[in-house]
């Protein structure tokens, strides 16, 4: 029998509200604090990651890769990179027990985005995350997030974490 409560799906859903909407407002120090201290994120072409090619978009196999991408985008690439906003779309799709208070979760997203110069929004791309969340005193924590996306050719140069 499953102890996936009401509270679990509602801290796993948190957690995940708290990451688009960092991102959204390119709060990148909030992005951060969706992280335990050995969170992962990876965002990779879904064709790679059915066939087993750790090539990725973006690859932060630790949490000092995911300060060092708080750091670029915020001061080293904020006058050498064309901007956008995005607003990212989630759906909740399953929620599988662990142990030790661990769940792997899977969300469908998609994501558009706006270019700041013309205010043309246009869909960036689609996917699915697959989660390690931690939850601890009822909040959700991402231990490893990869965003797999079935959009194999991006439109445009992507400049922040999806």
């Amino acid at each position: 029998m499953s102890n996936i409560t009401p509270s679990i799906i509602h801290s796993i859903e948190a957690i995940n509200r708290d990451y688009i909407c960092a991102l959204d407002k390119l709060d990148m120090s909030a992005w951060l604090g969706c992280f335990s201290q050995q969170g992962t994120y990876t965002f990779i072409s879904e064709e790679n990651e059915r066939r087993g090619f750790p090539i990725a978009f973006m690859l932060d196999d630790c949490y000092e890769r995911l300060q060092d991408r708080v750091t670029q985008v915020l001061e080293i690439q904020d006058d050498s990179t064309e901007h956008y906003t995005t607003r990212h779309f989630t759906q909740l799709t399953s929620v599988k027990e662990l142990g030790d208070n661990r769940y792997q979760a899977h969300f469908n997203y998609s994501v558009y985005y706006t270019q700041k110069d013309t205010n043309v929004s246009n869909l960036l791309c689609v996917g699915r995350y697959e989660d390690i969340v931690s939850i601890k005193n009822e909040k959700g924590i991402f231990e490893q997030r990869k965003a797999v996306t079935d959009t194999n050719v991006i439109p445009r140069y992507i400049a922040y974490p999806i």
